[in-house]
């Protein structure tokens, strides 16, 4: 892992802990919005239960508000919403005005949705820098101007939906100095039909690494010749290059497309022979009229593409007879070779496909029709020899039917009931208000608008996928089936409420959602689709509907005495145990009320060896909190030195006011802090909760932190011996935590401003504030917000928010490195993992780490073990937390190194700190870090070093 991507990754967590104000931002979008949900205005904060916003610790994480009729514009306050994962604004019409450039700020971003909104202005470079999109869908808007060319930096996405806009401007591929969409290998979706794209389509646009399936460019005005590099990309399923300007021969090897699906290059001005595509066996639909293509016969390839439904090759110069091999393709449905040269007779066949429907050969030269039987098929002959003759005549000379025979979903068994104003009968007849719009299937692999069977398999496809994401629906009605202009396959959708008339908002974002986040896929038979959807009317017939004065004067009158009655038992409840509640309420925001702090009686805390100090004696201990004892001030409070009766010296830290915890907070951080001893532990010896106060006393370390030590601040000499010895005390101390507390905890918060060593240079690994109980010894992780200090803190945990044992061996494992090296994890943009890594080579002395050692600790031919210490620090920085030691094995090998010296792993440290050249000069006291008081409940923040 990088250096520069863990400065990232620990900055932005800094600015997410430091700058959370996800709800202040999304509320100044709010007040730019019109139509926001009702429950918006029931209170202030977002993740209580606001439609469309989904939190995770606190912080938005989704917006989903598709189709609710939203009116305004997207503010620059979106791109502070960090933690954003999925924004869907489709469907909302009343949307205008530019897509903000500060949406480039949302890194995690995943999926942005603003399908069929009414956007405009140019797309902002800033789109290239989401790095973690996926699914970009921006169609159905006014977008205008070009593609931009960052968009090539998106190497995770899957899905670009550009179509139906305005955009301008030449297809971007990369080049030395910038970007383009030749570098998206992982995308399968290029949607940029309907726009006013210009120029050649780049040769480098397409490459083997690709693994597009859609490749969509229809009406555009793209120019020039089709590059044959389109050959390369094999995965592709669906290629529509129809209706654009494009000149010269199609590339010869097309054909290497075996996975084709559907090919359109239609309404071109393409030339030379009609291309080849023998081999393309999984070809179901083929359009190539309207293009100038050199006269032939009918390719003889075409009677053995098996799959094919539809062949349309209207004006591209064909002549000959048609073959009757042709219509025996057990697939196909349509034929439209009309305005070609084609003479002869016409002989359809016996044993033509089932599914045939239409031949259309209108404006050929054809002379004659060899009916074998009564044929179902509409065969089209009007404007041909056998028509023009006198005395003929058949339905086939008639005119194409311009609309085809209309489907709609059938009522299930049931009988259609007439329903009120805007209400509709569902296929299951029951009357309600359904959530309403157009499925548009881009290209369908099928022409038989009236094969009633492929629509009821993507109705049930429908409704089975809404059901397993567990949206609300009864059942899904289609009709109205109709080829656009743009041979897009247009269906009308309707979709039917459960257990009730209406849909909540709830129900229409889900299902709205599933539409525009393609998370309803429909069968190859259908291919890749949008959806746009109508406003749906959540007041619609409330208020319309009228009873009979009889039946609502029952009703009324019902109620009234139901409600009469509840009210007396409620008032009978609520005077019984009025006085009850109140007791609770005091206990509940007093859970001290009970206990006297000196006596110890009553309802306390489980403590174990923890004294409840009165203010009063902490006061004294300290002479009346007096300047000369005051060792330190913190962000939380001030630290004073004090002495016990018993002549133990004390360490007390006193909250400020505004700074203190809740009663029930304070509680169980203490209740915590009383049960862990361990003589690598700093002990809590006491607390004090009263007169307000909140104060946590401990006992006092005289040698500060290791961190000072290693910078020189307390002038005492740690050379190699020494830091071993810290290694194994701090190790041991959070080995204590994490096998032998019950149940364990969990640091969360290992750095060596937080390891102190007393008289001896013991070390002893202070602050708990933020640590996290496992609860269970059988639970190996807690989900959790993240918190920690920059620098220390395990990536694993950063990115999934599961707190586990090896955070804390991540965090000691940077604890070695720094003892070794005397640098801060991050210091001046480097990253000390990484420089460890970069400078190593194991094949020479001391890994050829000289250069990055602290010169003050010892002679390099005096560092004996010293590549075994720099092994299990590597091991526990291990970037996945599986292949990270536990602590009992990084302290056993901690005491293998000491053996390997020749020091006794379980001997004493110094006999006092005199003789490591300790001399006070004044430096900031260990208990000055704001941790002591920082609650290890999800709400507090975590402080970050300084440093």
């Amino acid at each position: 892992m990088s250096a520069k991507f863990l400065l990232i990754l620990f900055f932005n967590f800094w600015l997410s802990t430091a700058q959370n104000n996800d709800a202040t931002f999304l509320r100044a979008l709010k007040d730019k919005w019109q139509n926001t949900p009702p429950n918006w205005d029931d209170n202030s904060d977002p993740c209580s239960g606001w439609d469309g916003i989904g939190c995770k610790d606190s912080r938005i994480i989704t917006i989903r508000l598709a189709s609710m009729d939203l009116r305004g514009t997207l503010t620059g306050d979106i791109g502070q919403l960090t933690e954003l994962q999925i924004l869907d604004l489709s469907y909302n019409k009343g949307l205008t005005g530019s897509l903000t450039s500060e949406i480039g700020k949302l890194k995690k971003l995943t999926n942005l949705l603003l399908v069929n909104c009414g956007f405009s202005g140019p797309l902002p470079d800033a789109l290239g820098d989401l790095d973690s999109l996926i699914f970009l869908s921006l169609n159905s808007n006014g977008f205008t101007g070009p593609i931009p060319p960052s968009i090539g930096n998106l190497s995770n996405l899957y899905w670009l939906d550009l179509a139906d806009n305005r955009l301008t401007g030449s297809i971007p591929v990369s080049t030395r100095t910038a970007p383009g969409l030749d570098m998206l290998t992982t995308a399968r979706h290029f949607h940029f039909g309907r726009n006013m794209l210009s120029g050649a389509i780049p040769s480098r646009l397409f490459h083997s690494n690709m693994n597009l399936f859609h490749l969509l460019f229809e009406n555009n005005q793209l120019t020039g010749s089709i590059p044959d590099t389109l050959g390369l990309v094999k995965s592709l399923e669906v290629v529509r290059l129809d209706r654009n300007f494009l000149t010269g021969n199609v590339p010869s090897n097309i054909n290497n497309l075996t996975g084709l699906f559907e090919m359109f290059l239609s309404n071109n001005q393409l030339t030379g022979p009609v291309p080849s595509l023998t081999g393309l066996d999984a070809l179901n639909y083929l359009e190539l009229s309207n293009n100038m293509f050199d006269p032939s016969e009918v390719p003889s390839w075409v009677t053995t593409l098996q799959s094919l439904t539809t062949l349309r090759m209207n004006n591209t110069g064909l002549l000959g007879e048609l073959p009757a091999a042709l219509f025996s393709l057990s697939a196909l449905q349509n034929v439209d070779l009309s305005n070609n040269r084609l003479n002869g007779t016409l002989d359809i066949g016996s044993s033509h496909s089932n599914e045939l429907q239409q031949v259309n050969l209108q404006n050929n030269q054809i002379a004659d029709f060899t009916q074998r039987n009564q044929y179902s098929i509409e065969v089209i002959l009007v404007q041909n020899p056998i028509c023009t003759e006198s005395g003929t005549s058949g339905g086939f000379c008639s005119p194409p039917t311009k609309n085809g025979p209309s489907y709609f979903t059938q009522p299930n068994n049931c009988e259609t009931r007439s329903c009120g104003s805007g209400q509709v009968s569902s296929p299951n007849c029951i009357c309600a208000y359904p959530y309403t719009g157009d499925l548009v299937f881009r290209a369908p692999s099928f022409s038989n608008l009236a094969n009633s069977a492929v629509y009821e398999n993507l109705r049930n496809d429908m409704i089975r996928s809404f059901r397993e994401s567990q949206l609300p629906i009864d059942t899904v009605s289609l009709r109205d089936p109709r080829i656009d202009f743009n041979d897009y396959l247009v269906i009308k959708l309707q979709v039917f409420p459960s257990g009730g008339e209406r849909f909540n908002r709830t129900g229409i974002l889900g299902v709205g959602f599933s539409l525009s986040n393609q998370t309803f896929k429909p069968s190859d038979t259908f291919g890749t689709y949008f959806f746009t959807g109508d406003v749906y009317d959540f007041s619609a017939g409330i208020s319309g509907g009228k009873k009979s004065s009889n039946t609502g004067a029952i009703v009324g009158s019902v109620i009234g005495g139901c409600v009469i009655v509840a009210l007396l038992i409620v008032a009978g409840i609520y005077i019984s145990r009025k006085k009850g509640r109140a007791e609770r309420t005091t206990n509940e925001s007093s859970p001290f009320a009970l206990w006297d702090a000196n006596n110890g009686s009553g309802a306390v805390p489980q403590l174990k060896g923890t004294k409840a100090f009165s203010f009063e004696e902490l006061s004294k201990y300290t002479n009346n909190f007096s300047e000369t004892n005051n060792i330190g001030t913190g962000g939380y409070g001030v630290v004073y030195k004090g002495s016990l009766p018993n002549g133990q010296l004390v360490a007390i830290k006193r909250a400020t006011r505004g700074s203190t915890q809740g009663g029930l907070e304070f509680k169980t951080e203490i209740e915590l802090l009383s049960r862990v001893h361990h003589k690598n532990l700093v002990s809590l010896v006491g607390f004090c909760f009263d007169q307000g106060e909140q104060m946590l006393v401990y006992e006092y370390i005289v040698n500060g932190t290791v961190k000072d030590s290693l910078s020189g601040r307390t002038g005492i000499r740690l050379d190699w011996m020494r830091r071993i010895r810290i290694a194994l005390g701090a190790a041991r101390g959070l080995q204590y935590l994490h096998d032998l507390a019950d149940p364990p905890i969990i640091h969360r918060d290992v750095k060596t401003n937080n390891i102190l060593l007393d008289e001896r240079l013991v070390a002893k690994v202070a602050d708990f504030g933020l640590s996290k109980s496992l609860g269970d010894a059988n639970v190996t992780h807690v989900t959790t917000q993240v918190k920690g200090t920059m620098g220390y803190m395990d990536p694993e945990y950063y990115m999934t928010n599961q707190l586990t044992e090896k955070s804390d061996v991540y965090s000691f494992g940077i604890v070695l490195l720094e003892l070794i090296t005397a640098r801060n994890p991050i210091e001046k943009g480097k990253y000390i993992v990484r420089e460890v890594k970069q400078a190593m080579d194991k094949s020479k002395e001391l890994y050829n780490l000289q250069g990055v050692l602290d010169p003050t600790i010892g002679l390099t031919t005096q560092l004996k073990g010293m590549e075994r210490f720099v092994d299990i620090a590597l091991r526990c920085v291990e970037e996945a937390g599986d292949p990270r030691p536990t602590m009992s094995e990084v302290v056993k090998e901690i005491e293998s190194i000491m053996e390997l010296v020749g020091l006794n792993p379980n001997a004493e440290s110094a006999a006092n700190s005199a003789a490591y050249e300790y001399a006070s000069n004044g430096s900031a006291h260990p208990y000055t870090g704001d941790d002591l008081f920082a609650y290890s409940g999800d709400h507090f923040s975590a402080k970050l070093d300084p440093k």
